[in-house]
């Protein structure tokens, strides 16, 4: 198959640092830079996603991952696999706790619904096909709509040949828009997870900290049918063959090596206004995080920790701890920094440059104060965004919602409906509602509607939704009994728990709908007219945001351009290429960290209890220095984790850190507490990735797990 990439002429500019998540198609300008780190390989190769190595790099959907054998073996993070191994376990057999090892083919556990292998086949500029039809004279909802309509028929072309899932992505703001084809691997299996207390060793606690001795890694396997195509689960569907593979390096990387990151990174918010800024470090963390700690209350007072229902949340917990503590320490970052004073002398920078020119005045001077104006208008409903998203935790009143919308989307022809219902959802529709059977627990999800709706209780009048008021017996005075009996006698009447009963109501027409007597679903068909009121005016502000947002952007490029800035579009879940050295870092005065961990690291924070509670057999193998070929001589032992200065974010979980020849010395899993403020304000001094170290991988998978099959299965090489 012919891969196409099509260039848009952005222009580069010098690259400072490490600064930058780069798209594929810039690397080749990149050339000089990367050579001089140390690049060994051709760097035209990586703006080629038909060759190695770019084609050995897929997405998880949220993470990244690449293969490792010819055999659709997939090496990820040891978080990224997680909800797969919660979804295998149960309180008689613990995968979480024992881990998982699939020793032939027919051992390997079906994925949690809904996992999939995307490998990117084509990115290609679609700008002008996505503008068609928009102009300035649109209200902001026609402007929604339009964009709306153009994305869904480039994605209606691309995916008519079957098998592929595609995208159209904004980039700078909206200012271009790529489309993205993917082959959609739809059979996942589990194939590898080491135990808890290596995967997750330092839980919570060590999370954004250095030094750091997690083992964050595990295997999936991508299943194909007998003809190669992409194919629902089947006993008779046969791995995948990779179109190429990284080798696994025995060796790995040294102090001062170069090192890149082949992955998908989330999002990043590098280009944002000080209003934006000041919003979400003095507003939103704060809010976010108390609700999510508050989540994570929940759920563990209405558990025991070892029971099925308990087990069922894991994967839940582990999200709402891993951003509430990133929400915490964003805003300590933010407190402790002068973020927001250099944010705004940045603008006013920006406006004096634009002033100083008639010509820029006319181009821009009127897209940064229409900006301005539309962030405001946003930012006044944000309590209510806040809360419209979080009782989405509440299970079952959610499932009614998404039930309820889909019958009524499914009344208009495909092209018309709203994204996430149209026909080539479906499979996803179905899978989302088969996996509740196995992350949900009533207990927990009652208490959970409870704590929200007195969350929503506490918002200005002009906020709140009648229909929900009315339904649950809200009103001035909050009532917190009569609301908690009015949920236990919904939940006691509603049949929304049971699998069967959901995927049949997917089946169901609107008619049905509002015949039922569910208290649930008579509450979702009462609300629906509501919500979609809620939604269309969100629609209407993003289409405005649509309007500005890019004109503002081509002003900050042409800006930067001007002093001589790097220019990349922030991170948005696309393939991107980050490169930096093997590096430690001096986070404070009189501290130093030396870029490698070490087996004795992890004897050293040994307590015996959650999460330090290393293996016995791992802290015998430790005390007897059995190191095996993994050893680096420099720190005199197996090296764990590695610090390098590539720029990541979140979704780079996952993502191949490779060396100068492209084989793989590690994962990339985290970033220092000093760089998590670098998604809005990068700073070469203190940003700091954390990889797995391969040499870890390999000592854990040989000498603890007895992993023979897999190490066989990869091509490991030692130079």
């Amino acid at each position: 198959m012919r891969i196409l990439f099509v260039v848009v002429t952005l222009a580069m500019t010098m690259v400072v640092a490490d600064e930058g998540m780069w798209q594929p198609h810039q690397l080749p300008d990149l050339s000089a830079k990367l050579k001089q780190l140390g690049l060994e390989i051709d760097p035209q190769n990586l703006s080629k996603l038909d060759e190695f190595p770019m084609n050995a790099i897929v997405s998880l959907g949220g993470c990244s991952a690449s293969f490792v054998s010819p055999q659709g073996l997939v090496v990820t993070n040891h978080h990224c696999i997680y909800g797969s191994v919660q979804y295998n376990s149960s309180a008689d057999n613990n995968l979480l706790e024992d881990g998982f090892l699939a020793r032939q083919f027919s051992d390997e556990l079906p994925a949690a619904p809904g996992t999939r292998v995307y490998v990117t086949e084509e990115v290609r500029d679609v700008t002008t096909d996505m503008l068609k039809g928009v102009s300035d004279s649109l209200s902001g909802s026609e402007r929604y709509q339009y964009l709306e309509n153009n994305r869904k028929a480039l994605i209606a072309t691309c995916e008519a040949t079957g098998n592929h899932r595609c995208s159209v992505s904004a980039f700078h703001g909206g200012l271009e828009y790529f489309l993205i084809k993917s082959l959609e691997i739809r059979d996942v299996r589990l194939v590898y997870a080491p135990a808890t207390s290596i995967g997750k060793y330092g839980g919570d606690i060590d999370n954004w900290q250095w030094p750091r001795h997690t083992g964050d890694f595990g295997f999936y396997r991508a299943y194909v049918d007998r003809n190669g195509l992409p194919a629902d689960f089947s006993g008779d569907n046969v791995p995948y063959t990779a179109p190429s593979f990284l080798e696994v390096s025995a060796r790995g990387v040294e102090e001062g090596d170069f090192v890149m990151g082949v992955g998908y990174p989330g999002s990043t918010n590098r280009y944002r206004t000080a209003a934006e800024v000041e919003h979400e470090f003095e507003w939103y963390y704060p809010e976010a995080r108390q609700m999510r700690e508050d989540l994570i209350s929940i759920i563990e007072v209405n558990t025991d920790p070892a029971s099925q229902a308990r087990i069922a949340y894991e994967n839940t917990l582990a999200g709402l701890a891993n951003y509430a503590k990133n929400y915490q320490s964003m805003v300590e970052s933010y407190q402790h920094s002068d973020f927001i004073e250099r944010r705004r002398q940045q603008e006013a920078q920006l406006r004096d440059w634009v002033a100083n020119d008639s010509s820029r005045q006319s181009q821009y001077g009127d897209a940064i104060n229409r900006l301005q104006g539309l962030i405001e208008k946003g930012q006044s409903a944000a309590q209510l965004d806040l809360v419209r998203s979080y009782l989405s935790y509440a299970t079952l009143p959610a499932t009614a919602e998404r039930l309820y919308r889909y019958a009524v989307e499914r009344q208009k022809p495909d092209a018309e409906r709203e994204p996430g219902y149209q026909d080539r959802d479906l499979s996803r529709l179905q899978q989302s509602m088969r996996v509740i059977s196995r992350r949900y627990d009533e207990q927990v999800d009652k208490a959970t509607l409870s704590y929200m709706l007195g969350r929503y209780a506490e918002l200005p009048e002009q906020y709140r939704i009648p229909a929900l008021d009315s339904f649950y017996g809200i009103d001035a005075e909050f009532d917190q009994g009569k609301v908690e009996q009015i949920i236990e006698d919904t939940y006691g009447q509603t049949t929304l728990d049971e699998e069967a009963v959901r995927l049949d109501w997917m089946t169901k027409g609107v008619d049905e709908f509002q015949r039922s007597d569910d208290l649930l679903i008579q509450y979702a068909v009462a609300s629906h007219a509501e919500r979609m009121a809620l939604e269309a005016a969100d629609e209407e502000l993003s289409g405005q945001l649509q309007q500005w947002r890019p004109r503002y952007m081509e002003a900050v490029i042409a800006y930067n351009r001007s002093l001589g800035r790097p220019i990349y579009a922030d991170a948005n879940g696309s393939l991107r290429v980050t490169f930096g050295q093997v590096q430690g870092n001096a986070p404070k005065d009189g501290l130093i960290n030396q870029p490698f961990t070490t087996l004795e690291g992890i004897s050293g924070k040994d307590t015996g209890l959650d999460p330090f509670n290393a293996p016995p057999q791992q802290l015998e193998l430790i005390r007897q220095k059995q190191y095996g070929p993994y050893m680096l001589p420099a720190i005199g032992s197996v090296p764990v984790n590695f610090l390098s200065t590539v720029d990541i974010t979140g979704g780079n979980s996952g993502t191949a850190t490779m060396n100068s020849k492209a084989q793989l010395v590690g994962l990339l899993f985290d970033g220092v507490y000093e760089s998590i403020i670098g998604d809005w304000d990068f700073d070469a001094n203190k940003n700091r990735a954390i990889s797995v170290d391969s040499r870890y991988m390999l000592w854990v998978m040989q000498y603890m797990d007895g992993a023979t099959n897999l190490l066989e299965e990869m091509t490991i090489v030692a130079d």
